[in-house]
């Protein structure tokens, strides 16, 4: 199961983070669901092609956050508390919002055009009664 769903890594960011934001996008997007193991550090290594450290990492912070927990012997298993998912959606959507917000307005746009824009988006691509989860 690929957790990285871009081609390569962003090289101005370090690749554990981007391995944590993968993992944490595929909870949010039902791919793992609570209580699934998750890969194990050598198999997304291997998968990824990138160093186990990294994603040792990347799995002590998970775990460090809540979002995963390890059984000794077993591996690493995403949270079963559905309050820290929510949390996970809220805090996903929020930096989603917070980076097209930081971005549009690095061009000065103001909000209406804005809310044009996404308006027009929307009804051209055949979104505009489309319900988000």
């Amino acid at each position: 199961m690929t957790l990285i769903q871009f081609k390569e890594f962003d090289e101005s960011r370090p690749i554990y983070l981007q391995v944590i934001e993968a993992i944490k996008k595929a909870i949010i997007r039902g791919e793992l669901k609570p209580g699934d193991k998750i890969p194990s550090v050598r198999e997304l290594a291997q998968e990824l092609r990138i160093n186990p450290n990294t994603v040792q990492k990347a799995y002590q912070e998970l775990e460090r956050e809540g979002i995963t927990f390890t059984r000794r012997g077993q591996g690493n298993f995403v949270t079963e508390d559905q309050d820290k998912i929510t949390s996970l959606k809220q805090e996903i959507l929020e930096k989603i919002v917070r980076d097209f917000i930081d971005e549009l307005s690095s061009v000065n746009l103001n909000l209406e055009d804005i809310m044009e824009k996404i308006k027009e988006y929307m009804k051209n691509e055949g979104h505009s009664n489309r319900k988000f989860r």
